[in-house]
């Protein structure tokens, strides 16, 4: 009868015994699914996969659809832009009888020098650069101390403040028309009534609740350290939103700058209540008082002349008012 062997490792003499491993165990299947699997092990997956994307019809097809998106977007987008453009130095007989046609009678360039010069599209289009001008100051002056004030100062009685702008929102304008033009006829403590002035329309712009409010969400995401090292070094309030804050919020400022210029260019109501003057009134306001006396082609021209010097001043300073550089005036690596 044999005596069973032992199953004990042997160990040589003079060696230290070393430690049984444990042996790994597999994890249940349910932990290798798909719940079980982190986030950064495997790639974000839209609705077509990378395999699927490497087949030839598949390839083919995202090309396809892409390019008539991006047509479709073009002709969505810049179509009417562009026939705007075309009426414009076309004859009025062309826009009428054929207005999908590519100049039939030739291209008449003497609308747009008619409609600079004789119908003082020039006078009218320096008063909207004013008034855009100055409402987008005024408004950026608003926008940028009030949103410091709520989200760096942080006074006391802060919360209620925030809290009071918050509901102008929901107080619809045209049921302030009536008591803000009491207000710009007759304003207190001045006693010099601001009709046909552009500080009528510069100083109601600037009570912008939006951009109070858009402005101090984009103020508290910025750290707070760099505002305390600036009180450290003996800065004070007005030096830290000078050579603190307004460096780190570029991108802020051109999207508040964009919006208050936009608005300002194309408001048509309230410049027409207090702008009764036409030689002071704007392009959005003298146009459509224009349309009865002018011919078509000639208020196409200066349509054209009102939509694209805006879109033109964009195009040249978007980059100046959108590129996200909002740190580097502020940190010194």
């Amino acid at each position: 009868m044999s005596t069973p062997t032992s199953t004990r490792p042997v160990v040589p003499a003079g060696a230290e015994p070393v430690a049984a491993q444990p042996i790994p165990r597999r994890p249940a299947r349910w932990l290798v699914g798909r719940a079980g699997r982190r986030s950064d092990d495997q790639p974000p997956r839209g609705i077509v996969s990378d395999a699927e994307r490497r087949t030839p019809v598949v390839r083919v097809a995202l090309r396809l659809t892409h390019a008539v998106v991006l047509v479709a977007l073009v002709v969505v987008g810049l179509g009417p832009i562009l026939w705007l453009v075309k009426a414009s130095i076309s004859t009025t007989q062309d826009t009428l009888r054929s207005p999908m046609a590519l100049f039939p009678s030739g291209v008449d360039w003497a609308n747009l020098a008619t409609a600079w010069s004789t119908v003082h599209i020039d006078l009218h289009f320096a008063n909207s650069m004013i008034i855009a001008t100055g409402a987008w100051l005024v408004q950026l002056v608003v926008a940028t101390t009030g949103g410091y004030a709520l989200s760096v100062l942080r006074p006391r009685y802060g919360p209620v403040l925030y809290w009071l702008v918050l509901s102008t929102l929901f107080v619809p304008a045209v049921v302030l028309l009536v008591p803000l033009y009491l207000t710009v006829l007759d304003p207190p403590l001045l006693g010099v009534s601001l009709i046909n002035s552009f500080w009528a329309v510069w100083l109601p712009a600037g009570a912008n609740a939006f951009n109070v409010l858009l402005t101090k969400r984009f103020f508290d995401n910025l750290p707070r350290e760099i505002f305390e090292a600036a009180r450290i070094d003996g800065a004070g309030p007005y030096r830290i939103f000078w050579s603190v804050l307004l460096p780190m919020s570029r991108p802020i400022l051109g999207v508040v700058s964009v919006f208050a210029f936009i608005a300002a260019w194309k408001d048509f109501l309230w410049p027409l209540l207090v702008l009764p003057d036409p030689d002071v009134q704007p392009l959005s306001v003298r146009l459509p008082t224009l349309a009865r006396s002018i011919e078509l082609d000639v208020l196409l021209a200066a349509l054209t002349i009102s939509a694209l010097i805006p879109m033109v001043l964009f195009l040249v300073f978007q980059r100046t008012f959108l590129r996200s550089a909002g740190l580097s005036g502020a940190l010194k690596g």
